[in-house]
């Protein structure tokens, strides 16, 4: 586990120890508690992304074998 330094407002984190104390927790388990939510969110919308690059990458786009040119689209 690494050790960070953060530089924090004094009200705001005045605010953040209250809300811990009210929750029975410490402001480094709230900070990590946040960071892992935010590595969850990155880690679920990479799958995702890569899940739909996967799919369309799989997705062979058949047309059924149609060639269709702008004027046939348009009766011209």
């Amino acid at each position: 586990m690494k050790k960070i330094t953060l530089a924090i407002e004094d009200e705001v984190l005045e605010q953040v120890k209250l809300t811990a104390g009210e929750q029975g927790t410490t402001v480094d388990a709230l900070v990590q508690e946040f960071f892992a939510t935010v590595a969850a969110k990155r880690r679920a919308n990479d799958g995702a992304r890569l899940a739909l690059l996967r799919l369309a990458y799989e997705a062979a786009g058949d047309i059924g074998g149609k060639n269709w040119n702008r004027a046939a689209l348009h009766d011209r």
